[in-house]
């Protein structure tokens, strides 16, 4: 059976880490995986839609497509999925317009509506989908990493030697530069704290020493393993609490501690005291990064609770194998052919997993005060 990914590139961040990642699975289930990039051009993206009825299942991954268009796709394809890894109802954080899109969140429900099945990255997002659509079409496959990608750092470095790193696409950098007064303050408590920026742009940051590193698929977990510390901010608004947290996933993956704000997905991966501090004001960053550059031995040991976290509850391993059963039952019943009830060790199908700070698997290793984490949290 043969599966078509309509898709933003094949560099696409999101194709690499939410279907691309999951190849192997779909093979293991029969079904071969192809990508296609959605074409601007609007006869050639006809074109490519009618070539769909060629194929058993078809991926639709974030595009909100023009009615006539979503029509065309809707009857060419014999199966429908529609994955959903970001808030695209509405605008982003950086628009200058209202957030709130009359227009976006129509052409949403127009999608979510016409695809057999949806996946959504986290469960904000399915919460805000479940309005448009029967419970057992509606899934939740978080975005994954590959954890053997990543080699686990080795924390030497102490005080102002110390590297914070950032990684992310250019779209994401006026994030990044919110957190400008945060750095500053971190910066005035360890001279000479620098800031690696892994992207194809860099940010504004005048208070903090930038190392521009030029983001590509194969450097990038090496880029990562040089810095110290993994940082990410979000602005408290719907579109960054529908982020699935990839920045993250990356930075645990590599072993390396993140300070975070308590936003969003930053709340679930980010366990503070163990896999790093969420942190709010500037002097809640400066307390929490200065606490982590003078210790060494806490980054390691927070760095190894952050890769456990990653490979037990959001790697491509865990993950790879229920992705596939999902897409292969939605194939299955489109086609009129349930599959069997699935094993009841595995999740069931609009299950999320239990929330991270459940488990007590990872030991405490603060050493600030619980209030760093935002109360506000």
């Amino acid at each position: 059976m043969k599966a078509l990914a309509l898709v933003g590139g094949p560099d696409h961040v999101c194709y690499r880490y939410r279907i691309e990642a999951f190849a192997w699975a779909l093979a293991e289930r029969e079904l071969m995986l192809q990508a296609a990039t959605i074409s601007p051009n609007v006869w050639r993206r006809v074109g490519q839609f009618r070539r769909a009825r060629h194929f058993d299942l078809v991926v639709l991954q974030r595009k909100l497509l023009p009615f006539w268009q979503l029509r065309m796709l809707r009857r060419a394809s014999r199966c429908l999925i529609y994955d959903v890894d970001d808030a695209v109802y509405q605008r982003d954080s950086t628009s200058r317009k209202p957030a709130a899109s009359w227009q976006r969140m129509i052409h949403y429900w127009a999608t979510v509506y016409s695809a057999d099945a949806v996946i959504a990255g986290n469960e904000f997002l399915r919460r805000r989908t479940m309005a448009y659509i029967a419970p057992d079409r509606l899934f939740t496959i978080p975005t994954c990493v590959e954890p053997k990608q990543y080699t686990l750092v080795t924390h030497r470095r102490t005080g102002g030697a110390s590297r914070l790193v950032w990684i992310g696409q250019r779209s994401t950098l006026p994030s990044l530069n919110l957190c400008s007064s945060h750095l500053a303050a971190a910066e005035k408590a360890l001279p000479g704290l620098e800031l690696r920026v892994i992207c194809d742009a860099w940010p504004q940051l005048p208070a903090v020493r930038i190392v521009p590193c030029r983001w590509s698929a194969p450097t990038e977990a090496a880029d990562l393993s040089e810095g110290d510390i993994g940082i990410n901010w979000l602005p408290d608004d719907e579109w960054s609490r529908g982020k699935c947290g990839l920045k993250v996933l990356q930075y645990m993956a590599a072993g390396l501690p993140v300070v975070a704000n308590p936003v969003g997905m930053n709340c679930e991966m980010v366990l503070h005291g163990r896999t790093g501090f969420l942190a709010s004001t500037p002097s809640q960053w400066a307390e929490a990064i200065a606490r982590l550059a003078s210790d060494p031995g806490l980054r390691q040991r927070m760095g190894v609770c952050g890769r456990r976290l990653v490979e037990q509850r959001f790697s491509v391993d865990r993950w790879g194998s229920e992705f596939a059963r999902v897409v292969r039952s939605v194939v299955d019943r489109t086609a009129g052919r349930c599959e069997e009830t699935s094993p009841a060790s595995r999740p069931s199908s609009g299950e999320v997993l239990p929330h991270p700070l459940a488990t007590d698997w990872l030991p405490v290793e603060s050493g600030l005060s619980p209030g760093v984490v935002a109360s506000q949290g």
